[in-house]
């Protein structure tokens, strides 16, 4: 299935605009899209909201006919038993996180502690949990987690985007961890070189416009094939002003989403 982030949103909820969108608004637009999925992914939000409002956002996204799945960062039981009960309830089957987080940054076998104590939890409730690849850990070491724990609610949400500023190849990150993919995060990206000709910069781009394989991307996964959800994202840099930048974000909405059903025509 194909699915929005709040991070395709990323500009359009944040305190730089003048009116932010909501919640409400991002599963509103999601549905006007004609998507069925919706990630909350590291939306602190959601964190302070009481059961009403949980409970409010549970049934607009059911009127709409939208799944959600649910993204944060960290490993810690207390934390991922948190995000067990926002899953629960949400009705939502998948929670992306990170290895690390602000507070917490486990050693392998630390994280494998920590999991083998909550996973178990989730697999009872019927939630997976999808540990990112991401540039502050080795996707070596990520792929080596999720086989000591070895069990069919856990694996990994990738992303090659992320790995390149750890100097790792996106292809090879995409072979790495094929077999072990419940979630995709879909974003191109693209080097261009800084002003005055020093230095690069890694950003976003449209999809198909940059340096991702997106083609072998979805050779090695066959995302459409195991049922796994693919998620848009964005790095969209500020453009210079909120409308400009919104109006460009709503645009890579847009076209990724058209590529991606092309993809699946």
């Amino acid at each position: 299935m194909i699915g929005l982030s709040t991070y395709a949103y990323f500009w359009q909820w944040s305190d730089q605009v003048p009116e932010p969108l909501s919640l409400a608004d991002m599963l509103a637009d999601t549905a006007r899209h004609g998507v069925q999925l919706f990630q909350i992914c590291d939306y602190p939000p959601l964190e302070s909201m009481s059961d009403a409002e949980l409970d409010e956002v549970r049934e607009q996204a059911r009127r709409l006919g939208v799944r959600l799945e649910l993204g944060t960062r960290g490993l810690r039981p207390a934390h991922l038993r948190r995000y067990l009960e926002l899953a629960g309830r949400l009705d939502a089957a998948l929670v992306r996180s990170m290895m690390h987080s602000a507070e917490s940054k486990p050693t392998l076998d630390e994280a494998e502690a920590y999991l083998r104590e909550v996973v178990p939890e989730y697999a009872a409730a019927g939630v997976t949990i999808a540990l990112e690849t991401y540039e502050q850990v080795p996707t070596t070491t990520l792929v080596e987690l999720v086989e000591r724990v070895a069990d069919p609610h856990l694996g990994i949400c990738l992303d090659p985007a992320n790995v390149v500023a750890a100097l790792e190849l996106p292809g090879a990150v995409i072979d790495l961890t094929a077999p072990h993919v419940v979630n995709v995060h879909v974003k191109d990206f693209a080097f261009t070189r800084s002003p005055g000709w020093v230095g690069f910069q890694l950003t976003g781009a449209p999809l198909g416009t940059g340096q991702l394989d997106r083609a072998h991307e979805v050779r090695a996964v066959r995302a459409a094939e195991r049922g796994v959800n693919e998620v848009v994202e964005h790095w969209l840099p500020w453009q210079g002003d909120a409308e400009t930048t919104c109006a460009v974000e709503r645009e890579w909405t847009a076209h990724n989403l058209d590529h991606l059903r092309s993809e699946r025509t």
